[in-house]
């Protein structure tokens, strides 16, 4: 039996996948391939992480990726710059009301195409 192969659908996901691949050619920066590769697998292997997750992890003023959804369950105290595909709505209002920043990943590596100081969580 032949595995199963996705394909994405999404054109803007599409777009991104292929900008973050060329990001990466050109800046030799591996961290863009990386989230280019896990966000090119199924979406219910995309990561989902709380606030909880990301307030007990991240370092106050550190930048954080999400190759997937930032979800709202638990509290953020802390002022961080995070980047996913995509955010709930509390989620969002939660980061920037604890001082933080919120962005889109292409955002993100336009703001800084080497992608130093990133860390990326699951």
């Amino acid at each position: 039996m032949k595995p199963q192969r996705f394909n994405k659908t999404d054109p803007a996901l599409i777009a991104l996948i292929s900008d973050l691949k060329a990001k990466e050619r050109e800046n030799g920066a591996a961290i863009w391939r990386d989230i280019a590769k896990r966000l090119e697998k199924p979406k219910s292997n995309w990561a989902e992480t709380n606030l909880s997750k990301l307030d007990r992890y991240a370092a106050d003023g550190e930048t954080i990726i999400v190759p997937g959804k930032v979800l709202a369950a638990g509290s953020i105290n802390k002022k961080i710059t995070v980047a996913a595909y995509s955010f709930s709505a509390a989620a969002e209002a939660a980061i920037v009301a604890a001082g933080g920043k919120v962005m889109t990943i292409a955002g993100l590596m336009e703001e800084n195409p080497k992608g130093s100081n990133v860390r990326i969580m699951r």
